[in-house]
């Protein structure tokens, strides 16, 4: 695959391909395998990612430390009961994710899209997004390769590891992919879409890693929900013509180096931000009683 995001606009244009087919074509080369097979085992992950988010919305689902649980269940039944700010599309996206996000951390099978921390970004984004726009299964595993293309290229670039970049590279990654993947799906160009994942990306730059105990848990999966709200409205800000001024390549060289110069406390050690506050601390002697 190319490295960088500039090189994979040019290969788009001049082969008059979006960002899914050449990721596709790109996958069937290196694992040797039919396209035909690649798509039915991305269709494989799209339904792990579908059970994953609705499981949550109909059962109150407790983690094993305890420390998070029921809010995918809470915040759906508000949606479907309740005049919401938002509206029942945004809220119920935020259920999804919250859903991933709690299945994760009940030890249940999910799809770490990028990581298990940033589980419940790219199904929130999709499968709702699929839902609204009336669009078929096939649309969606289509979006999931879009997603996985612009992924590969982060990941060349830069990081995904909260441990090595904070959770603008767990969050933020997974956000920029869930738009750039939602544009193509409203009909989006791959200039589009790339521009929706540079904005994500500059609107969440600087975000700490700082889990209450070490665990994926708090603030975790509250970032998921906000990471899949993020990837829809910036979706609409790209098809609405608006630019970002900083492109794909550059926004994802700055977090990188936003990365590397975050202090170790705030990349996943829980030795910073909200893990040492009074409560944080308060709540990791609650899970392991020292």
């Amino acid at each position: 695959m190319v490295n960088h995001g500039d090189e994979l606009l040019k290969v788009c244009e001049e082969q008059n391909l979006s960002i899914w087919e050449y990721t596709l074509n790109e996958e069937a080369k290196s694992s040797n395998l039919p396209k035909e097979k690649v798509f039915e085992k991305m269709r494989g992950n799209l339904k792990v990612m579908q059970d994953s988010a609705e499981y949550g919305l109909t059962h109150k689902v407790k983690s094993v430390s305890g420390l998070i649980g029921g809010d995918a269940y809470k915040i759906n039944e508000y949606a479907e009961t309740k005049d919401t700010l938002t509206g029942k599309f945004m809220v119920k996206v935020m259920a999804r994710a919250l859903s991933c996000a709690e299945v994760n951390a009940a030890m249940g099978k999910i799809v770490a899209s990028p990581t298990a921390g940033s589980c419940g970004i790219l199904p929130a984004a999709i499968i709702s997004a699929g839902e609204k726009l009336n669009k078929s299964e096939d649309d969606m595993v289509k979006a999931l390769f879009t997603a996985s293309g612009v992924g590969v290229i982060i990941a060349k670039n830069a990081t995904m590891a909260g441990a090595e970049g904070g959770c603008q590279a767990e969050c933020g990654s997974a956000a920029a992919m869930a738009s750039a993947a939602v544009v193509e799906m409203m009909g989006g160009t791959p200039t589009q879409a790339l521009n929706a994942a540079a904005i994500v990306i500059k609107n969440i730059l600087g975000l700490v890693c700082d889990p209450i105990a070490g665990l994926v848990e708090i603030p975790c999966a509250k970032r998921n929900s906000s990471g899949a709200v993020s990837a829809l409205t910036t979706a609409d800000m790209a098809m609405s013509g608006i630019v970002g001024k900083i492109p794909f390549d550059d926004t994802v060289d700055a977090m990188y180096r936003v990365g590397k110069q975050l202090p170790c406390e705030l990349r996943e050690t829980a030795l910073g931000g909200l893990a040492i506050t009074k409560t944080g601390l308060k709540l990791k002697k609650q899970v392991f009683g020292k």
